[in-house]
C-alpha cells in the first residue's frame, strides 16, 4: 500500500493538566491513518509525553508562528504532502496564498472560533470579506464544527464558498464519561469553563444575587476552572454576598468524573463556537442551562435536554433558576444516547478522515 504523507498545524498548546476532547482527536485521528499508511506530521507549540502523543511524530514550532515555521519547513524540503490541514489557525490570509506556492497539497482548514456576541465592528467585517475575495481561493475545503460556524464562515468571506464548506461536530469520548445516578433533591449546579469575561460567569453570580434570601441560600454553584478573570469574580462574589454559594474547584483534568455528582451544568457563554463540556455534560445525563449563542441550540433543545437563554440577559437566568429549585426539570432525563449517535470521538474520527482517505 502507498503511503501518503500529510500536515496537521495546530495553533494548541499541549498541557498534560488540559485533556480534553482535542487532544483525544488528534491520537485517534493519528492512530486510524496509521492504519491506512497515512503518515502525518503534526505541528504543534511544544511536544508532549502524556496520553499517546509520544507516537506522533511532532514537529514544534515553538514560539514563533506556526505559519511562518511551515513556511519555512516546506521551503527546499521534499514534504511531498497530500493534504495540509488547520486547526486554531487564521482563515483567508496571506499564508495561503505564500503555501500554494511552494505546494499542490490539498488545503483543508477547520474552523474552532468564536465570534463576539455582537459581531466584529464594521472595520473588521469588510476587512474579512476582502481578505475571503484574495485568499479563499487557495484553501480547498472549510469545515465548520457546528452550523453556526459554517455560517459564520460564509458571512465573513462570502457565500461565494458554500460549495468548499462542510460541517463536522466535534465529539467526546463518550465512555469514560460517568452517568449521573442520583437526583438531590435540592439541585446541585456546576459550572466549568476557562475564566474570562466571555464566559459570562459573572452573569450568573448577578443572578444568583438576585434572588430572594430563602432561594438564594438554597443555591450551591461549583467553578471548575482558571484564568485571568477569577480575582474579578472573586471580589464580585464579595462585594454581592454570595461567597457561601460559590465555590471555585480550580481546574480539572478528570472533569469526565465529575459531571455525573451535580444535577445541572451552568454555561452562560457569551460567544461559544461548539462547547465540548455541554457534550460531555449530556453524556453524563447531567441537563445544561446555557445561552443561545453558537452552536448551542444546535445540541440543547430548550424544555427538553436543558434549557436556553439570551446572552447576557441576567434576569431570565435568574428566572430559570428560580423555576429549577421549585421543582422544574427538562423533560429528558436519558441524554446520552443521543450524544453518543451524533457527537462521538469515533463519529469525529471518521468524519474528518473521510477528507483524505485514500482512493481504492
Amino acid at each position: 500500500m502507498r503511503t501518503t504523507r500529510i500536515a496537521v498545524l495546530c495553533n494548541y498548546q499541549l498541557l498534560p493538566e488540559r485533556v480534553g476532547g482535542m487532544d483525544h482527536f488528534f491520537w485517534e485521528f493519528d492512530r486510524i491513518c496509521r492504519d491506512h499508511a497515512i503518515e502525518i506530521d503534526w505541528f504543534f507549540p511544544n511536544t508532549a509525553a502524556h496520553g499517546t502523543y509520544t507516537s506522533l511524530h511532532i514537529i514544534p514550532f515553538g514560539n514563533v508562528s506556526v505559519e511562518a515555521f511551515f513556511l519555512q519547513h516546506l521551503i527546499g524540503a521534499d514534504t511531498g504532502y497530500a493534504y495540509i490541514i488547520t486547526h486554531f489557525v487564521e482563515l483567508c490570509t496571506p499564508f495561503f496564498s505564500k503555501l500554494r506556492k511552494l505546494t499542490d497539497a490539498t488545503v483543508i482548514t477547520v474552523d474552532h472560533n468564536p465570534r463576539p456576541l455582537h459581531g466584529y465592528p464594521v472595520r473588521k467585517r469588510i476587512e474579512k470579506r476582502i481578505k475571503g475575495i484574495l485568499f479563499s481561493r487557495y484553501i480547498d475545503k472549510f469545515i465548520g464544527v457546528s452550523q453556526y460556524t459554517e455560517n459564520q464562515i460564509l458571512k465573513d468571506f462570502g457565500r461565494s464558498l458554500k460549495r468548499k464548506t462542510a460541517v463536522i461536530y466535534n465529539g467526546v469520548i463518550i465512555d469514560d464519561i460517568d452517568i449521573r445516578q442520583t437526583q438531590h433533591i435540592v439541585p446541585k449546579f456546576m459550572t466549568a469553563s476557562h475564566l474570562r469575561f466571555s464566559k459570562g460567569i459573572q452573569d450568573l453570580i448577578e443572578a444568583v444575587a438576585g434572588l430572594p434570601a430563602t432561594a438564594r441560600d438554597l443555591v450551591k454553584v461549583d467553578v471548575y476552572g482558571d484564568g485571568p478573570y477569577k480575582e474579578t469574580l472573586l471580589e464580585n462574589i464579595r462585594n454581592r454576598g454570595v461567597e457561601n454559594q460559590f465555590v471555585f474547584m480550580g481546574s480539572r483534568a478528570d472533569l469526565n468524573k465529575v459531571f455525573c455528582n451535580y444535577d445541572f451544568m451552568i454555561q452562560p457563554t457569551h460567544m461559544e463556537c461548539f462547547s465540548l463540556a455541554i457534550l460531555e455534560s449530556l453524556a453524563a445525563n447531567v441537563p445544561v442551562i446555557t445561552t443561545n449563542v453558537g452552536g448551542n441550540e444546535e445540541v440543547i433543545v430548550d424544555g427538553v435536554n436543558g434549557f436556553i437563554f439570551p446572552a447576557a440577559d441576567v434576569g431570565r437566568l435568574r428566572t430559570l433558576l428560580a423555576q429549577i429549585l421549585k421543582g422544574q426539570r427538562p423533560q429528558n432525563q436519558e441524554m446520552r444516547h443521543d450524544i453518543e449517535l451524533s457527537f462521538s470521538i469515533r463519529q469525529m474520527v471518521e468524519n474528518h478522515f473521510q477528507l483524505i482517505k485514500p482512493k481504492p
